[in-house]
């Protein structure tokens, strides 16, 4: 018999990019969005597989809502990819940010305890749950010095994972995820607002300026369709474990914008100013990750590197406004 899968959050970018690898690795794959009905599951489309999945309505915050959607799946895994997914939105909705990754964590936690079912939990951690860390790229030992309301409640999120897998013997894990990028960014995201911009300015239908915040910090960017790779390897492995997923290099955002801009044949310095309105209360200077453990015992390392991520986000761009 094929195996079941449970996706909460399967519209966004890794839901989307997880689904399809699933689909391939011959799974039965459910889904769910707040309201199903409402939503147009447009990364679905965008990847091909929109009618191959089976979609229900779940509000993660609504223990009940989990409950049934669990049932309705009858999963061997779940994925948990849902909740407010934008840092810089966390300062402004810190108790939806909260309310979204915390208390919908624990409610599939505490309903998978309940059914007492031999469910794979897999729950999406972050990055942005080290905080600044220096020079030092954060592996699976460094503290955690979380600087967001959506850091703060990824690290809560994360313990609680711990506190079941520990207390109750769950096969639950966390993955430390990086920053990861992919066409299927929505356009609040800062690498999809700068490649759509410089796609703008190129085609004329924009002359600027892009206004951005501090360009002087410092990002590991990975690609999302890699990364939804190692997600799945850790509920293949024969015990659960937390990792952190990365590429292990670092770049300035600047960088990054010099990258998209000249894939346009563009000067970026010509379009793109400083908008000191831009920058968060407390922003991260410089974020890397060591993905050895990840490399060790999941056989799983980056290949694509930044400017490869622009390349490809750009070669998306293009297509679609060809």
């Amino acid at each position: 018999m094929s195996r079941r899968a449970l996706i909460f959050g399967i519209s966004g970018q890794d839901g989307s990019y997880l689904a399809k690898l699933l689909l391939r690795e011959g799974y039965e794959v459910f889904g769910t969005s707040r309201d199903a009905e409402m939503s147009s599951f447009s990364n679905l489309d965008a990847v091909g597989i929109r009618d191959k999945v089976r979609l229900s309505s779940a509000s993660l915050p609504d223990f009940r809502s989990v409950m049934q959607a669990i049932k309705w799946a009858e999963p061997d895994e779940i994925y948990n990819l849902s909740g407010q997914s934008s840092v810089g939105l966390s300062f402004s909705q810190p108790m939806e940010t909260m309310e979204s990754i915390v208390t919908a964590t624990l409610n599939i936690l505490e309903a998978i305890r309940f059914l007492n079912l031999d469910i794979r939990f897999y729950n999406a951690g972050s990055s942005e749950c080290y905080g600044y860390t220096g020079e030092q790229p954060a592996n699976e030992q460094t503290p955690f010095r979380p600087r967001s309301p959506y850091a703060t409640a990824k690290a809560a999120a994360h313990w609680a994972v711990a506190n079941y897998r520990d207390a109750y013997g769950m096969y639950a894990c966390s993955g430390i995820l990086f920053n990861h990028e992919s066409p299927l960014r929505p356009s609040r995201f800062v690498t999809k607002k700068i490649i759509s911009s410089a796609a703008s300015i190129a085609k004329g239908q924009d002359k600027g300026p892009l206004l951005l915040g501090n360009l002087d910090i410092a990002r590991d960017w990975g690609w999302a369709p890699e990364y939804v790779d190692v997600i799945w390897r850790m509920l293949q492995a024969a015990q659960p474990k937390d990792y952190v997923v990365a590429t292990g290099h670092s770049w300035l955002l600047r960088e990054f914008v010099a990258e998209a801009f000249s894939a346009f044949d563009l000067d970026w310095q010509k379009y793109v100013r400083h908008e000191p309105t831009l920058v968060r209360p407390s922003d991260i200077i410089r974020s890397c990750g060591d993905p050895s453990l990840a490399a060790k015992e999941l056989n799983w390392q980056a290949r694509v590197l930044m400017p490869e991520v622009v390349r490809r986000m750009v070669n998306a761009e293009k297509q679609q406004g060809a």
